[in-house]
């Protein structure tokens, strides 16, 4: 007789396993400085959230709020499954590919009521780099005007709690134009573009050798990142990427040169990228596996300026506004223009704490 599946139990064994103190001691111990860490709408319920969800993430969020208090880890949260789904995917709590999210008023307000529940929780905690509103809406299911309405609604949210928290908006899956969120988020002071780069989940990969890979992405990978990064729009992040492709059979040199082509690029994003993920029992999807086996050099000459370095010349100057000091005088977010026209490339070096990635 088969035993039935306890989704609590099976819950809590993987966040009391799986993601530990002793991985936020890495992250710093490899120059790391922040984590993006994916949450689902029902975070906001917890400890009664409705069926079948099971109560705990909120705790397993506060926890990793405490590590990274104490190792000096900056926090993005990812709002990664929206009421409805937004994109009809397992990864946004979708069972049978349906896509809701968007398509009533009534489900845009409880996403926003989730940023409330989460902004408010920790808008004072000083690990707070970031809020990611929504993960990977799905076009055309999730259509512009709905995705406007909620990202203006759900800045406000923010602004409401925090003046210095940047507020990420992610790009659509499937729109034509990667700069559709630009007259938005260009009025919106920081604010910051999320795209994902997957040399994967596309039949246009399927044949393609170790270099055409990798030709790739200083190629087409790099035209796209130039196309929705300028000085004066918002800041891009690659929020996600990853060292695997469609290739077979190849050696450890090869996945080296993939990843130092990815790590060149995209460590010329304005906000930095994030690794999908920390830990993965899939060797290649997890950061930890390929820094520990040397598959992946994380570099962190190219980050030398990074997140902490911007925070601390905001403070400065804004002190030295405040008292009415001569000189200098900025307001935040030409602050963080003048870093991106004036810094070559500082790679954030984020990367994302997660449940495997199916």
């Amino acid at each position: 007789m088969s035993r039935k599946f306890d989704g609590l139990c099976t819950s809590q064994e993987h966040w009391n396993t799986f993601i530990v103190e002793d991985d936020s001691n890495f992250i710093p111990s490899n120059r790391i400085n922040a984590v993006r860490i994916p949450v689902g709408w029902w975070i906001a319920s917890d400890p009664t959230p409705p069926k079948p969800y099971v109560r705990g993430s909120l705790q397993a969020l506060d926890n990793a709020f405490i590590w990274a208090q104490k190792y000096g880890i900056n926090v993005i949260i990812d709002l990664h499954t929206a009421p409805g789904s937004q994109n009809g995917y397992d990864h946004s709590s979708s069972r049978d590919v349906s896509q809701e999210w968007g398509l009533s008023d009534q489900n845009i307000e409880a996403t926003i009521n989730v940023i409330h529940f989460l902004t408010s929780k920790y808008a004072n905690n000083p690990s707070l780099y970031a809020v990611e509103l929504m993960n990977e809406p799905l076009s055309p299911g999730a259509s512009l005007d709905s995705l406007n309405k909620y990202y203006s609604a759900g800045y406000n949210v923010v602004r409401k709690y925090s003046s210095m928290t940047y507020v990420i908006m992610s790009n659509r899956l499937g729109a034509i134009d990667p700069q559709e969120l630009f007259p938005i988020a260009s009025s919106l002071e920081g604010s910051v573009i999320d795209i994902h780069y997957y040399n994967l989940f596309s039949n246009s990969f399927n044949n393609m050798s170790v270099q055409q890979n990798i030709d790739f992405i200083y190629n087409n990978r790099s035209a796209q990142l130039n196309q929705v990064t300028t000085s004066n729009e918002p800041l891009t992040f690659i929020g996600e990427w990853v060292t695997e492709w469609k290739v077979s059979g190849v050696a450890k040199k090869d996945y080296q040169r993939f990843g130092k082509a990815q790590l060149e690029v995209y460590g010329r994003a304005s906000f930095g990228w994030s690794y999908w993920t920390l830990k993965n029992v899939n060797n290649h999807w997890s950061l930890k596996w390929m820094i520990d086996k040397c598959f992946l050099d994380v570099d962190w000459t190219l980050g030398f300026l990074g997140v902490l370095l911007e925070k601390h010349l905001i403070n400065a100057v804004c002190n030295r506004n405040s008292s009415n000091a001569t000189g200098l005088s900025l307001s935040e977010n030409e602050i963080r223009k003048c870093l991106c026209d004036y810094v070559l490339t500082w790679s954030e070096l984020l990367l994302s704490i997660a449940l495997e990635r199916e």
